[in-house]
């Protein structure tokens, strides 16, 4: 992908003299809590203070809403052994064919592995990222909705603000969230000079499909876009990292990864970008609640060595 398309897509070459923060975001216990509450972890670093099964229940509960989700809405049956690092991967096998009237359940899709497959498989990812950017009110009923708003409420008030506090923080850096994948920072209006545009990324090492539904599902999708969204499950988060370097490669581009597990800190490591390494334990800075943009400005201060990281808040 070529910079004159990644980096300015939907932008005057004016507006690339502004710095760009792409932030790289790990999902699961960094802008979500899941293994961490099925498996107890969560609650054990509060010495007694959670009730571990209830984090359990409650994770059995998205883990249920997951899986349906996957199965009734997303193919996942069809395509869960075709996993991808983006929904754009097999973009150049999608001949732009009208799907409104496709029968995704009689078109023959499965192996062997050819262009013909190649094809089907791309017109299931189009499909996928129409849906996500519609969210989930355009395909569940209210009563469904209802239900996901209070096991939502329910986790958020479970975890101290974990997931609320996480969704502010992204708000915060996708404020004029355009179609575009890149943004005007703080809320600051696309006409206006500003001095910094703010991308989220997600990266995470589940497979694409469940991945893009637990965006929806913890209303991280309108601060996440679907081709923002990418998989490591195949290739690795150092693959990744390499493919967001080369479509967003532009000397006013800096990088910087938050997440918490080892693969991103030797990701970030070998591309020399910042790390900043969530822990879920009670009474750090790295954590929801508690990260704020003047932390991940000494991050970026410290490896670009920019003066003015700081003033990013």
């Amino acid at each position: 992908m070529g910079e004159s398309t990644s980096v300015t897509n939907g932008f005057s070459q004016s507006r690339m003299d502004q710095k760009i923060n792409v932030y790289i975001w790990d999902m699961d216990e960094t802008l979500i809590l899941l293994k961490s509450l099925l498996n107890g972890t969560y609650a054990e670093a509060f010495n007694g203070l959670k009730n571990i099964q209830e984090g359990v229940e409650i994770g059995k509960m998205w883990e249920k809403h997951i899986l349906a989700l996957c199965d009734d809405h997303f193919f996942y049956e069809q395509i869960e052994n075709y996993n991808k690092p983006s929904l754009d991967a097999l973009s150049q096998y999608d001949d732009g064919r009208n799907l409104s009237d496709y029968d995704f359940n009689q078109d023959g899709f499965g192996p062997p592995y050819d262009d013909s497959n190649n094809r089907k498989l791309a017109y299931r990812h189009r499909f996928i990222a129409h849906r996500y950017k519609q969210g989930l009110h355009s395909f569940l009923n209210q009563e469904m909705i209802k239900d996901l708003d209070e096991l939502y409420d329910m986790t958020d008030k479970y975890t101290d603000r974990w997931l609320s506090s996480a969704r502010i923080f992204l708000e915060e850096c996708s404020a004029g969230h355009k179609k575009t994948s890149l943004v005007a920072a703080d809320g600051i209006n696309e006409s206006s000079a500003s001095k910094y545009q703010h991308i989220n990324l997600l990266v995470t090492s589940g497979s694409l499909i469940p991945s893009l539904v637990k965006c929806l599902l913890f209303r991280l999708n309108s601060m996440i876009t679907d081709e923002n969204v990418y998989s490591s499950w195949e290739v690795g988060k150092l693959h990744c990292f390499q493919q967001i370097k080369v479509r967003f490669n532009h000397p006013n581009v800096r990088f910087c990864v938050i997440g918490d597990g080892w693969e991103e800190c030797e990701a970030a490591q070998a591309m020399r970008w910042p790390l900043v390494k969530i822990d879920m334990r009670p009474g750090g800075s790295h954590r929801f609640p508690g990260l704020t943009f003047r932390t991940l400005g000494f991050y970026f201060s410290v490896v670009y060595g920019s003066s003015d990281a700081e003033d990013e808040e």
